[in-house]
């Protein structure tokens, strides 16, 4: 272990709520991948009002964002090498016991009166965390559902064990953060949490960030080897079989063929990179198609694109939506889970059937071959991002945890 010091829409207002003893706010996410449900809660223990909380983080070890981490000013960040993504007997074991010791820790430390709160986010955080956090005697004990760990695409008995665990679970969780309205009906429908137990808080980005790029498009565009006049289309997210990025290969594969000047970007990286590799030979993209790994730049990115393409399985809602919508850029997207909170369908975007390939490229084609349509739409989905301000989000966490300390 590594440590070191670094029923409604919640409102943000908390003046109307009673001035409490500083809290301890423990926040326990499963992997620091570079990814919306981290980068926001790292955003949110960085940026809690620390007259009024002490924050602490604890994750496991891996992931792209775990040395960043460390380095967050004011936060006690704790790394369990046990806690991992995958399902392991020994680890789990390993990973509780550890994240019980740790709240203990906490606990102890400092102010030895102050009240704990419990924050976990992803699914095997938050069934080991939550646990943990009733073991120590946490005073609140709050899950965020980015997305559920049960999907339509796992084998029947291996989705209703997660549905179960995730029931067990919520028995002991005194309040949930849905990031979409999808996701908070379908919790409520399968007795997960009653409605009034959950709040919807959306997924924040920095607004400001993503309306001012720090590069023109043509610099950016220069940087990435990619014509000044060339039709783009990007797609950004990990290269794991939930996001589908296969599909997204395909889908460029299509659209080549009727637009030969087009080109592509894939950000991100994972564990098909492989696989995405391979597909990108045998379609003949390999210098159309770029894979640029992991990037920091998205604001920039999104600049230099002409349309936002995702063609995930499952979602939450993905963050990179409201990013694309801040620059103006059209979506052409999958109808999943929490798309349908953001994207209205020939309005800012399309919304196609998951692995329809064709669908989704005929989309594509269209936006790029009709830019007037295509800055219309993107422009609709400009004047409908503000409700997704990270400073919004924190102030709306700050004021669920008074609410369940009053």
């Amino acid at each position: 272990m590594r440590s070191a010091e670094g029923g409604e829409a919640i409102s943000g207002d908390c003046r109307g709520i009673k001035q409490l003893s500083k809290a301890k706010v423990v926040h326990i996410i499963t992997k620091l991948e570079l990814g919306g449900a981290q980068e926001n809660t790292l955003f949110t223990v960085a940026h809690l009002d620390r007259s009024r909380f002490e924050p602490f983080l604890i994750s496991g070890n891996e992931g792209i964002l775990a040395e960043e981490a460390l380095k967050l000013g004011g936060v006690k960040t704790y790394l369990l090498p046990d806690l991992v993504r995958e399902v392991s007997p020994l680890h789990d074991t390993r990973a509780f016991t550890e994240t019980v010791r740790t709240l203990k820790e906490i606990r102890s430390s400092g102010d030895k009166n102050a009240r704990l709160i419990i924050h976990t986010h992803s699914s095997k955080a938050g069934i080991i965390g939550r646990w943990a956090a009733k073991t120590a005697g946490a005073e609140a004990i709050i899950h965020t559902y980015h997305g559920f760990g049960f999907n339509d695409y796992q084998p029947w008995l291996v989705k209703w064990f997660y549905i179960l665990l995730e029931w067990l679970t919520s028995r002991i969780t005194h309040k949930f953060i849905c990031v979409s309205e999808v996701n908070r009906e379908k919790g409520v429908a399968l007795g997960l949490f009653r409605k009034e137990q959950s709040a919807l808080i959306r997924s924040g980005i920095d607004l400001e960030r993503f309306t001012s790029p720090q590069k023109s498009r043509e610099e950016t565009r220069r940087d990435l080897g990619i014509p000044l006049d060339a039709p783009l289309a990007t797609m950004i997210a990990c290269f794991k079989p939930q996001k589908a990025p296969l599909d997204f290969v395909r889908v460029a594969g299509l659209v080549k063929k009727e637009m030969p000047h087009v080109r592509f970007l894939m950000v991100g990286d994972g564990v098909l990179r492989g696989d995405i590799e391979q597909a990108r030979r045998e379609s003949g993209l390999e210098k159309d198609l770029i894979l640029t790994g992991w990037r920091k730049d998205i604001p920039e990115i999104l600049n230099a694109s002409d349309c936002l393409v995702l063609t995930s399985l499952w979602e939450g809602l993905p963050r990179v939506f409201p990013q694309a919508m801040c620059l103006g850029l059209p979506v052409v997207a999958t109808r999943v889970d929490g798309a349908t909170d953001v994207i209205s369908d020939n309005v800012n975007g399309f919304l196609l059937p998951p692995r329809d390939c064709e669908g989704m490229a005929q989309k594509v084609l269209y936006l790029l071959k009709n830019p007037d349509r295509a800055k219309e739409m993107g422009e609709r989905g400009r004047a409908q991002v503000k409700e997704f301000d990270s400073h919004t989000m924190v102030k709306q966490q700050e004021s669920l945890y008074f609410s369940l300390l009053a």
